[in-house]
């Protein structure tokens, strides 16, 4: 297995870029804390037949080369979110950057992109209920120099949020590999 590297030689000034890649042990592992994120590093051994040493090693190698962070998520309407908004907008007379900088730092949006196509940036809102619905479209957002338009839409049922999930299965960085 090819240990992550840093290198300063290409890309912008000041910089660095980062080669990593995983093995079917890293795969394994990650796919154990999806299932689990309370899982120590004993109890991933086990069920993998490795030790909580190589579990431990792994993980922090992940971690070291940003390519894994454990985190806890927590459910929407278990802490009273009724209302999840996708708002669309447009910029004009200052950068998106900044605007979507300043939308992020809102406590109600939880996600924020700048994004391609008709509009400049992309984000997704939570609000308790439809009471608090005037005031940040109206009153919130309105004291955010530089947009041109809001596009909202109310959620009306999700389908699919899978927000453990990132598609390294199917990166070309995977490789076969055994215990390290």
């Amino acid at each position: 297995m090819r240990k992550p590297t840093r290198d300063n030689s290409g890309g912008t000034p000041g910089t660095m870029t980062q080669t990593f890649s995983y093995d079917a042990t890293d795969l394994n592992i990650v796919e154990q804390l999806r299932l689990n994120g309370r899982a120590n590093n004993q109890q991933i051994a086990e069920k993998l037949g490795l030790t909580a040493t190589t579990v431990s090693t792994r993980i922090k190698r992940m971690e070291d080369a940003d390519q894994l962070r454990v985190v806890a998520v927590s459910d929407f309407t278990a802490h009273g979110f009724n209302v999840l908004l996708r708002i669309s907008v447009q910029v004009d007379g200052r950068p998106a950057s900044e605007v979507a900088a300043e939308l992020a730092a809102l406590p109600e949006v939880f996600a924020t992109h700048l994004v391609t196509g008709r509009y400049d940036i992309d984000m997704l809102v939570a609000l308790h209920d439809f009471d608090d619905l005037s005031q940040f479209l109206l009153d919130d957002l309105s004291g955010i120099r530089g947009i041109r338009s809001l596009t909202p839409a109310v959620v009306v049922d999700i389908i699919k949020y899978k927000f453990d999930v990132a598609p390294i299965a199917g990166r070309s960085g995977v490789t076969k590999g055994g215990e390290g």
